[in-house]
């Protein structure tokens, strides 16, 4: 019998990378086709090519997951690398052109879309008419992703946002976060609370993924204070709101999202800490080195003029600590 002659890696297409990158991203093939626009058969079909054409497995597909090969992993780092640069490639071209034209994909954590989507809209459409704004609402560690594969320009996130690549990061403003206790609570209303008033109370958190309960997990350890046990946990900040008014405990919220989430009830109180409060720190972050650099500074001044009248503190823009909020805060991913 004859051996079989030797493979030859074949360069794999663009279509190819972009849906092996969003496999290895969400471990999911619907989720993946999902968030690159195209449907599971032709994702799937787009890994399996790509298999074929370096000859080698590059996931493992099960009944309920999806398992990434040990090549598959760093064949993913690669496609990112790859698509980051075409990426690139585009952007300078259409920076060269024309600033705050063209398609600009920004990426949102939930909790901070709802808050000040508002106030950057309001920018975009007043400012920026011939900008294509879309927005992407997704936790940190998948808009990292998609910042590294090019799928999204810039983020609007917890700092410092993390991740294993590089990002260019820059501050836009400081906030503390406030406590929220059912109306009846010993605690309603009160101002200038120590943070270890923490240690006797069932806190609250949102499910895992979310920087925000990594931020208030933080400050529970500072004080030796132990989250609420159980299995309750919230996808977002609405849900955790009304948990705290049916008295099954108490939670963090960040200044922002005070007004909109202690509005929905008349069952919820605010209670502030003591200085320095705990906090958070939310700013904008793109690639480093990216043809938009001057324009995502520009545009990051012209949305901290935007936020005056927020409960928050605008931080310094780079070079410039003298516009620093007052107050230390802490940051957070």
């Amino acid at each position: 019998m004859k051996p079989h002659p030797p493979h030859t890696p074949r360069t794999p297409t663009v279509s190819q990378l972009r849906a092996f990158a969003a496999v290895a991203e969400h471990r999911h093939f619907r989720e993946a086709a999902s968030a690159i626009g195209t449907s599971q058969s032709a994702l799937s079909g787009a890994v399996a090519a790509l298999e074929e054409s370096l000859g080698a497995q590059l996931v493992e597909r099960t009944t309920r997951r999806v398992v990434i090969t040990p090549l598959g992993e760093r064949i993913a780092e690669h496609s990112r690398r790859v698509l980051g640069a075409l990426h690139a490639l585009t952007e300078e071209a259409e920076a060269a052109r024309r600033p705050f034209t063209g398609p600009l994909h920004l990426g949102v954590i939930p909790t901070v879309a709802p808050y000040l989507l508002p106030a950057v809209l309001r920018l975009v459409r007043d400012a920026y008419p011939d900008l294509e704004l879309h927005v992407h609402e997704e936790r940190t560690p998948s808009l990292l992703g998609g910042l590294a594969d090019g799928r999204l320009d810039l983020l609007l996130l917890a700092l410092p946002a993390g991740g294993s690549l590089p990002v260019a990061e820059i501050p836009l403003f400081d906030e503390d976060f406030v406590l929220i206790v059912p109306p009846e609570h010993g605690l309603a209303g009160r101002i200038d609370v120590p943070r270890d008033a923490l240690l006797d109370l069932d806190v609250l958190l949102l499910e895992e993924g979310h920087c925000l309960r990594d931020q208030a997990l933080d400050i529970c350890r500072e004080v030796g204070a132990e989250p609420a046990g159980g299995s309750t946990r919230a996808a977002g900040l609405s849900t955790l709101v009304q948990l705290v008014a049916g008295g099954l405990g108490v939670t963090l919220l960040p200044a922002t999202a005070l007004d909109v989430e202690a509005g929905r009830t008349d069952r919820l109180a605010a209670v502030r800490f003591a200085h320095p409060a705990p906090g958070r720190r939310i700013g904008l972050a793109h690639r480093p080195g990216s043809a938009r650099t001057t324009e995502y500074g520009r545009f990051a001044a012209a949305l901290r003029e935007a936020l005056h009248g927020l409960p928050l503190r605008l931080a310094a823009p780079p070079g410039n600590p003298a516009r620093t909020g007052e107050g230390e805060a802490r940051y957070g991913g």
